[in-house]
């Protein structure tokens, strides 16, 4: 699959895991997201960035359908996963979010221990046998790159940790639903640098065993250091995206360029 994006296709390319294909986002009268089209591979990484209130997040969410539970918000367009176009009335979304799964801004783990933060949804899915849960729960928790850390404090409470590793266990109560694309919006944003740098480790990693991730991020020197693409976004449109080297070495828009040298945002 080429590392460009292929705006204008009518369908993806057979090997992308998840594309979009004009996509938009509109709240009520107001377009918040242009027509865009992008791929994503599976094992990939592809930064979001942007000023704020550039569509970036907007486009996000449109990814996994979230922007639907906001009223008034319409998605149109075609979103495809694994080739099959969701962003339909026969979509249920919450079989969907367990395969594309999304991390937030801030920590958000459930009042809960850290066991049950993460066997909390597969419980709920049917996973009732406890050797297979701790099974996964390890599993998961190692995957994010924090079970040496809450191997002896599985009982303790989730609010007992720290920023950076409450971040990282919601990253591991995501994976334990086993997706194959992980969304983050901007999930280093709250954290200081040292466990800023264990999330990208995280996200390196998660690729590295096929995840397709896509995240958002106003740092572009994490973009550098954890994405294969990034995509530009401006005033709600999609202005440029290829390989990240590519992106910030030899831009081809002016307005990303302008950004990339602190003209503006």
């Amino acid at each position: 699959m080429s590392n460009e994006s292929m705006t204008g296709a009518a369908t993806p390319p057979e090997d992308a895991l998840l594309a979009t294909r004009d996509v938009t986002v509109d709240y009520g009268n107001r377009r918040a997201l242009k027509e865009t089209s992008l791929d994503f591979g599976a094992g990939t990484v592809t930064a979001l960035i942007g000023p704020s209130g550039c569509g970036k997040s907007t486009y996000l969410r449109s990814i996994n359908l979230m922007n639907r539970e906001i009223e008034g918000c319409r998605i149109g367009g075609d979103v495809y996963y694994h080739g099959r176009e969701v962003n339909n009335d026969q979509t249920d979304t919450y079989d969907l979010r367990k395969h594309i799964g999304m991390v937030f801004q801030q920590p958000n783990p459930f009042r809960k221990s850290v066991y049950e933060n993460v066997a909390f949804a597969p419980r709920r899915h049917g996973l009732t046998d406890r050797a297979r849960l701790d099974a996964l729960v390890e599993k998961s928790l190692r995957a994010a790159a924090i079970w040496d850390e809450v191997k002896d404090k599985l009982d303790d409470s989730a609010y007992a940790l720290s920023g950076g590793q409450q971040q990282r266990l919601c990253i591991a109560r995501t994976l334990a639903m086993r997706p194959d694309v992980v969304l983050m919006d901007e999930p280093c944003s709250a954290l200081d640098p040292i466990a800023t740098f264990s999330i990208e480790e995280t996200i390196r990693d998660m690729a590295s065993h096929g995840i397709c991730v896509v995240i958002v991020t106003h740092n572009m020197e994490q973009a550098g250091r954890v994405a294969d693409r990034t995509a530009f976004f401006l005033l709600g449109e999609m202005v440029e995206c290829g390989p990240t080297a590519d992106v910030f070495e030899r831009p081809k828009d002016q307005r990303l360029e302008d950004y990339l040298t602190g003209r503006f945002g």
